[in-house]
């Protein structure tokens, strides 16, 4: 069967392979991969910056944002086939950590956990797989087109999981959210905060293009210059692009007993003068909290397929900006000025 396949840590090794089929021992689920979603992590694993193949292997399976449908399942589980599934990315580690052993692999405490097209395991970008039903994820039927966006959701889910925890701490009735970043964690943020009854803001350095659209259409304000312009003082700030300066200018609008989630990876090799007194008077002084997080668990993924089957279809469909059939697949993974989530499609 085909499949991307790439050297990890070497610039230009990716290529469409032809690899065994699944076996087995990998799980007793068998998938037929309908879309593979691209993301700046593929990115900059293609680019030889990232990533970790299969123990004794050179070559990793591309692809972590996966829809499938089951061919093969055991007989009296929760899934059959043709049923619409999502493979979630992370294993616990074999040795399990506290986190990991409960269940909160996301939260892993020693590092040892691997992920499907990231870290020691194959990925999804393939024509059928494998999987253990306890890490697939069943979606709604009206999701054939749209349910490849449920891993970025997922981190999002976990993200509005962890804030309205940390929010549990004191009486607190959040009105003003503002996001920072519309690319897709950043519209998947606004629209589970917009199905919170929130006020949303979405900041994003363009004014063009179906960004801004997309906002409005969730009923929620765009807006393309300064944090502090878009929004007075928020009560909750997801923070999605990584970019050093405004993580700083996130931080100090928030406003008192505000909660600034940081999602974005930050680019290495940029230094940023701040005075840390000032912040940490302003943090401790209006009892604030920043947080970060990553990746997501299993009830984190629940809770994606559950928002993601809320949502307008329409809107969904209008987030993927590009389809790409696979043996067109880098094409994927080359920006244009419009995109926001590009998604390779594999044949049935």
């Amino acid at each position: 069967m085909r499949a991307v396949t790439v050297v990890p840590r070497q610039t230009g090794s990716a290529r469409l392979d032809h690899i065994a089929e699944p076996v087995r021992g990998e799980g007793d689920l068998l998938v037929q991969t309908l879309a593979v979603g691209v993301c700046g992590t593929d990115l900059e694993i293609v680019g030889g910056g990232y990533g970790w193949p299969p123990p004794g292997r050179e070559r990793l399976v591309l692809g972590h944002e996966s829809l499938g449908r089951v061919l093969e399942a055991p007989p009296g589980g929760e899934l059959a086939p043709g049923d619409l599934v999502v493979g979630i990315v992370r294993r616990p580690d074999p040795e399990p950590c506290p986190s990991c052993a409960a269940g909160e692999w996301d939260m892993c405490r020693n590092g040892r956990y691997t992920e499907h097209g990231i870290k020691q395991l194959d990925g999804f970008l393939r024509e059928r797989y494998r999987i253990h039903p306890a890490f697939a994820v069943r979606l709604d039927p009206t999701l054939e087109r749209t349910g490849v966006l449920l891993e970025p959701t997922s981190v999002v889910a976990k993200a509005w999981d962890h804030i309205e925890r940390i929010a549990a701490r004191a009486v607190w009735n959040p009105q003003v959210v503002l996001v920072v970043g519309a690319g897709p964690i950043g519209l998947l943020a606004a629209l589970l905060a917009v199905q919170r009854g929130l006020e949303v803001h979405v900041l994003d350095r363009v004014s063009h293009g179906p960004k801004p659209a997309l906002v409005a259409d969730l009923g929620a304000t765009y807006h393309s210059r300064t944090v502090s312009e878009a929004v007075g003082r928020a009560d909750v700030t997801v923070e999605c692009t990584g970019v050093g300066e405004l993580v700083l200018d996130v931080i100090a609008t928030a406003a008192p007993d505000g909660i600034v989630c940081l999602t974005g990876v930050s680019s290495p090799g940029r230094t940023i003068t701040i005075e840390p007194g000032a912040l940490n008077r302003e943090l401790v002084l209006e009892d604030g909290v920043v947080f970060g997080t990553v990746n997501a668990n299993r009830r984190h993924y629940q809770a994606a397929a559950v928002a993601l089957a809320k949502a307008d279809p329409g809107w969904l469909e209008r987030l993927i900006t590009r389809r790409v059939p696979l043996d067109r697949w880098p094409d994927a993974l080359q920006w244009q000025p419009d995109d926001v989530k590009a998604v390779i499609d594999l044949p049935a």
